[in-house]
């Protein structure tokens, strides 16, 4: 017998207000309907993941894209992600963000740890949300503060930053003859092999931040690095970025210094998406243009 969907929602209620009395309100209608979407989703029990609880099996079947799924499930298992943090990187659209510089194969295979990433690219998110920095909305910000949060809230900025990365300095101070520098931030990705610089800027991206950037890099790759190891990544995260000005900035085979723009604010799927087509228009354009 095939129900509609309102006569089977006639059945849940009477179901649940049956048992629940019984049971608690664990049975519920919603507990019920949740179940009911749990078993449709995954059918075959012994493919379930142990690892997992209920809030993160709640979390995933409402996702019906099934490679967002798997990306999800692949990551959450990978990087024994707890519930609230497999939730905070949904919230965040982290798929969708990997997919602006990366195509969803590509995504997918290092999940299913089919490949390794080889480029910065592929590990660097853009934009980058920092809302779990609690920040108030103001009229602006000095790059103290937010590197203090930062610090204060390590461990969300590593899961942000992604796999492979562990905290190496702040404010790492670096003597060129009688002149002193202070790099913001120094990681170490372990998956790349390489130091990352983070430097923080509260303003749209310029030329002479990039040469800064520029500079310190090329301190790491020539007194830091060991022989081994690849050229290191720089990282510039401002309020708003100019492509244009970083590919004329930049030698054109550029691929250790990359821009981010970070976000203070969760950004809604909606925007995602559309800069997603954005990107890909722009792309589709170089590939006729090319």
């Amino acid at each position: 017998m095939c129900l509609n969907v309102a006569e089977f929602r006639y059945l849940i209620k009477e179901l649940a207000r049956t048992i629940e009395p019984e049971f608690g309100s664990g049975f519920g209608v919603r507990q019920l309907e949740l179940c009911r979407q749990f078993y449709r989703t995954y059918p075959i029990a012994n493919a379930l993941r142990s690892q997992f609880n209920w809030f993160q099996y709640r979390l995933l079947i409402q996702i019906t894209n099934l490679s967002k799924r798997e990306y999800y499930e692949l990551e959450a298992a990978n990087n024994s992600w707890n519930g609230r943090e497999l939730e905070r990187q949904i919230n965040s659209q982290l798929y969708e963000r990997l997919l602006l510089s990366n195509n969803r194969e590509a995504v997918l295979a290092v999940a299913r740890k089919q490949r390794i990433p080889q480029s910065p690219a592929e590990i660097i998110k853009d934009p980058t949300c920092l809302e779990f920095l609690g920040l108030h909305r103001e009229a602006e910000y000095y790059e103290t503060d937010l590197e203090s949060s930062i610090i204060t809230h390590l461990q969300m900025f590593l899961l942000e930053l992604g796999n492979g990365f562990s905290f190496v300095a702040r404010q790492k101070r670096i003597m060129l003859e009688d002149d002193e520098f202070f790099v913001d931030l120094v990681f170490y990705n372990r998956i790349l092999r390489c130091f990352v610089i983070i430097e923080i800027k509260t303003h749209k991206i310029t030329h002479e931040d990039l040469g800064q950037l520029q500079m310190y890099v090329n301190y790491y790759d020539r007194f830091e690095k060991m022989d081994g190891e690849t050229p290191t990544v720089g990282i510039l995260l401002c309020t708003a970025k100019n492509d244009t000005v970083v590919q004329v900035t930049l030698p054109e085979d550029n691929k250790t210094i990359l821009a981010s723009k970070y976000e203070l604010y969760l950004p809604t799927e909606e925007e995602l998406l559309n800069e997603v087509k954005s990107e890909v228009k722009r792309f589709d354009e170089e590939q006729m243009e090319a």
